[in-house]
């Protein structure tokens, strides 16, 4: 696998923060994010069931532009 690593969260610590990277290989985003916790798990659920292969995580609206880079790097690894 070749992660490349985005940004984490620009107004934490640096540690135990949300995380973007791309994995180049895969061809996927990859995400660290807070836990969701069972209200917004069950807020979640009313679309569908949520596999337990797949996972509810939050990010900070401030994460916007680490998230348009990772879609940037990832676009430009798709072939269109």
């Amino acid at each position: 696998m070749a992660l490349r690593f985005i940004a984490k969260d620009p107004n934490t610590n640096g540690t135990q923060c949300p995380t973007a990277w791309v994995d180049d290989e895969a061809e996927e985003i990859v995400i660290q994010g807070w836990k969701a916790g069972e209200a917004l798990l069950a807020q979640c659920r009313e679309t569908g069931p949520i596999p337990e292969t797949e996972a509810v995580v939050r990010l900070p609206i401030r994460m916007v532009p680490v998230l348009r880079e990772a879609c940037d790097v990832a676009d430009r690894l798709s072939v269109h």
